[in-house]
C-alpha cells in the first residue's frame, strides 16, 4: 500500500471506550447502577449477576451475541434493564435473532461516534439497543 493511500484504511480497536459525554447523556436518562463490561475489568461480566440498570459497550465482534444473551437472562431472572452501545449491523444474525424480537427500543445514532482512545470516527454507524423487563 502506498503512503498516499494509507489514510483510506482505519483500524478500530474493539475495546475502545464509550465517549464520555455520550455516556453521560445516556446515564442521565437511564440512571445506570452497573457496567458489566467496563474497560480493563477485574471480573467476567458474563458470569456474574448484573445491576438493575446496566450499561454495556461490549467488545465488538463475535462476543456481542454472548452479551446480548446475558442481558436477556438478566432481564428475565433479575428484572434488569440493559442499554447497549452497538455497531449498527442490521445484516447480522444477532440483530435479527436477538435484538429485533426482544429490544424495547432501538435508536440509530446520526453520524459516527469518536470513541475515547481514538482520534478518528468509528468506521461504522452505531445504535443504542434497550432491553427492559
Amino acid at each position: 500500500m502506498s503512503p498516499m493511500h494509507s489514510n483510506l484504511y482505519k483500524t478500530f480497536n474493539p475495546n475502545y471506550r464509550t465517549p464520555d459525554g455520550f455516556y453521560k447523556q445516556l446515564d442521565s436518562e437511564f440512571h445506570f447502577d452497573f457496567d458489566p463490561c467496563p474497560p480493563n475489568p477485574s471480573f467476567d461480566g458474563l458470569k456474574i449477576r448484573w445491576g438493575v440498570s446496566n450499561y454495556v459497550n461490549p467488545p465488538y465482534g463475535k462476543e456481542i451475541r454472548n452479551w446480548l444473551i446475558k442481558a436477556l437472562v438478566e432481564k428475565i431472572t433479575n428484572h434488569s434493564s440493559t442499554v447497549f452501545l452497538l455497531p449498527a449491523y442490521t445484516d447480522v444474525k444477532w440483530f435479527h435473532e436477538i435484538v429485533l424480537p426482544n429490544a424495547s427500543e432501538i435508536r440509530f445514532i446520526k453520524g459516527r461516534l469518536t470513541f475515547d482512545g481514538n482520534n478518528n470516527t468509528a468506521p461504522f454507524a452505531s445504535m443504542i439497543v434497550v432491553f427492559k423487563p
